[in-house]
């Protein structure tokens, strides 16, 4: 196999290496970025290295070390000595490309460049600025482990590998952006997932061409399966290393990328995004009944308002015994329209909550109280029913524990409002048969996106219906073609 080019070797010739790697790396340009002159064993030598990235106590201990060097230390093969007894430290490596000494650089690793070698040393002493792995906001359990993934690719993949001991378990890494350099770890059980899906990914991944991630896991997820109109999420993000691992044993592939505190697992079906990590840490019929609670609150925050719509503008449709449900006194505000401007609304709340600083938070929700639930109602601009039944859809988007999935049930219920609201008890029944279709001709690696309950499977949508003692889980999902089903 023919060896690649190299565009800049490094030189024999300090200077030239020096001046090199001064003016790629903007030495004088950049406060951050050191360049340390340094003078061992009678040999001029340099260290460049991010401020920021450095780990003193290590460079420190190094150059001490060094400072016991002698000339006749270096006599023969110079660079094998001090690579492999002269420098104490783990993780060091070579490299006589100096283009791919800058990424590196850059990328974190200390460069030391000696004079009379043709090679830079690489030492990766990098220390990144991180947080604690505290528990995360969106996925809390009552019992459980606390800790949670932070923006640190290395720690995330301690964090994982420390529940999954296989010795097939494999965190392959990659790097993504001409500019960015942003590093990504494919994670998966080589024994379990499927190969084909493995690859797939891998390459997906090898072929982004872009200048840089600037957000991450999404941007990640938007180059691999596109579907940009699709408002459904095809992978599922968690923060949580014990949700993980437990998609790694069932044969799922983790993404994980540099800088973001959750990972991408994939390939997943509509229901893993209705799962939560407190139905397992409970016993089996408290979490089946925690299941079912939610499955009720999704479905209302899909189809409660448009139905009731249906129900309160066709009275002559509602059962016998139940016509409390239809409207008491109609608004000054045509019923759908209330619907709309109340969605609009608590999109508004939301997002001013997403800017209000904690200690505002309290206001911000006593201000929404009083001017949606009592002004509003008062002047006539909305029925007390449609404030009910908005908060009844609000609590149930609220409790799907995949935030993706919660905005995209949203996008479908003003969808199905706007049909109901046009064409009345046909808008409602053919806009969520198109909805059932258009789920279940989704796919996300050949995996049904409505699987098992479209195609069916018994077993499977058991499963997914009631919270199986784990013990009886002895067989992985078929959906996602694992390659060792039994468990």
């Amino acid at each position: 196999m023919k060896k690649k080019q190299i565009e800049h070797p490094v030189s024999p010739t300090l200077d030239e290496n020096i001046a090199f790697l001064k003016k790629e790396l903007g030495v004088d340009k950049s406060f951050d970025m050191i360049q340390l002159d340094l003078e061992y064993a009678e040999r001029k030598m340099a260290l460049f290295l991010v401020d920021g990235f450095g780990k003193d106590e290590a460079l420190t201990q190094i150059q001490r070390e060094l400072m016991q060097l002698k000339a006749e230390d270096l006599g023969v093969d110079p660079l094998k000595k001090l690579v492999k007894s002269k420098i104490p430290y783990i993780e060091i490596d070579t490299n006589d490309d100096l283009d791919q000494v800058v990424d590196e650089v850059l990328a974190g690793p200390a460069a030391l460049v000696v004079e009379g070698l043709e090679e830079v040393i690489l030492i990766d002493t990098r220390t990144y600025p991180v947080r604690g792995p505290e528990e995360p906001d969106t996925e809390q359990v009552i019992r459980g482990a606390k800790d949670g993934f932070v923006e640190t690719l290395v720690e995330n993949a301690a964090l994982t590998r420390r529940r999954i001991r296989d010795r097939t378990f494999r965190i392959e890494y990659l790097r993504v952006g001409r500019r960015s350099k942003t590093d990504i770890c494919l994670s998966y059980i080589e024994d379990i997932a499927d190969p084909k899906i493995i690859e797939e990914l891998r390459t997906s991944i090898e072929s982004i061409d872009t200048d840089g991630l600037p957000m991450g896991d999404k941007t990640i997820e938007e180059f691999i399966f596109g579907q940009n109109l699709n408002p459904y999420p095809l992978v599922r993000y968690t923060e949580r290393p014990d949700v993980a691992a437990s998609h790694l044993f069932e044969g799922h592939v983790i993404i994980m990328v540099d800088g973001s505190p959750s990972v991408m697992i994939t390939p997943t079906t509509f229901w893993h995004h209705l799962q939560h990590a407190e139905e397992y840490r409970q016993k089996p019929i408290i979490g089946a009944s925690f299941r079912m609670v939610r499955f009720i609150a999704v479905w209302a925050s899909i189809f409660l308002m448009p139905l009731w719509y249906l129900l309160a503008v066709n009275e002559w449709m509602l059962p016998v015994g139940l016509d409390y449900i239809g409207l008491a006194e109609e608004g000054r505000v045509p019923l759908y329209a209330q619907f709309l401007i109340a969605e609009v609304g608590i999109e508004m709340l939301r997002m001013a909550a997403i800017h209000t600083p904690n200690a505002l938070a309290t206001a911000l929700g006593l201000v929404a109280a009083i001017l949606i639930g009592e002004v509003a109602i008062n002047v006539g601009l909305f029925s007390p029913e449609v404030v009910l039944y908005l908060a009844a859809a609000a609590i149930g988007s609220f409790a799907t524990p995949s935030y993706e999935m919660s905005l995209a049930n949203r996008f479908i219920r003003v969808l199905l409002l706007i049909a109901t609201a046009i064409f009345s008890l046909g808008g409602f029944v053919i806009g969520t048969t198109v909805y059932i279709i258009y789920l279940a001709r989704m796919k996300v690696f050949e995996t049904p996106y409505l699987w098992p309950f479209l195609p069916f499977s018994y077993r499977p949508f058991r499963d997914v219906l009631f919270r199986a003692a784990m013990p009886l889980k002895n067989r992985r999902p078929s959906a996602i073609h694992p390659t060792d089903p039994d468990r």
